[in-house]
């Protein structure tokens, strides 16, 4: 069974939104930048980094970050992990920055990328933005800052987010209609 929480007419007051939210916080983003993680979140990061840009003239600066090494069930699997590229080309010493992935569930994901992170230096803040924040069967104690939407689901429930463009639709599916 599917069920749509979010058409592609709603996404971009959605995109709107986070954007309007980010320049209060950010002003001008002449010290701060965006960190969206790979693979899901870098489409996100596109979009906003986008939408940044046709509504407030700002280019934001934009990265893409691997957790696979930094991840707790890295060494629980017999498969071959390949990373996707890392895209980090500027110094995030001293600059807040905005961690961006679409769906926020466990929090494991952030966890593995605030230590991936790490590696790179010591930025003055670090906050979270997500598209959908499954407010439910949080494993570790971390909340977004910026949200396109909450929503209750089931642990067996997976959420899907599909993107056309700069536009989402995002999915609920039965674990067993995957």
């Amino acid at each position: 069974m599917k069920r749509v929480i979010l058409e592609f007419e709603h996404a971009d007051l959605i995109l709107t939104r986070l954007c309007h939210q980010l320049v209060e916080q950010h002003q001008d983003f002449s010290n701060s930048a965006l960190i969206a993680l790979q693979p899901r979140g870098t489409i996100l990061g596109v979009a906003i980094k986008e939408k940044l840009k046709e509504l407030f003239k700002i280019d934001a600066t934009l990265g893409a970050l691997d957790t696979t090494f930094h991840r707790d069930d890295f060494r629980r699997t017999d498969r071959t992990l390949i990373p996707n590229s890392m895209e980090m080309n500027f110094e995030i010493e001293g600059k807040k920055l905005v961690l961006i992935d679409d769906v926020l569930y466990t929090g494991r994901s952030i966890r593995a990328a605030l230590d991936t992170i790490n590696d790179f230096g010591r930025p003055a803040s670090i906050e979270l933005m997500t598209l959908i924040n499954r407010k439910y069967r949080r494993e570790v104690p971390i909340q977004p800052d910026y949200v396109g939407g909450h929503i209750d689901s089931r642990t067996d429930d997976y959420v899907k987010v599909e993107w056309e463009g700069n536009n989402c639709k995002v999915w609920i599916i039965k674990d067993t209609d995957k």
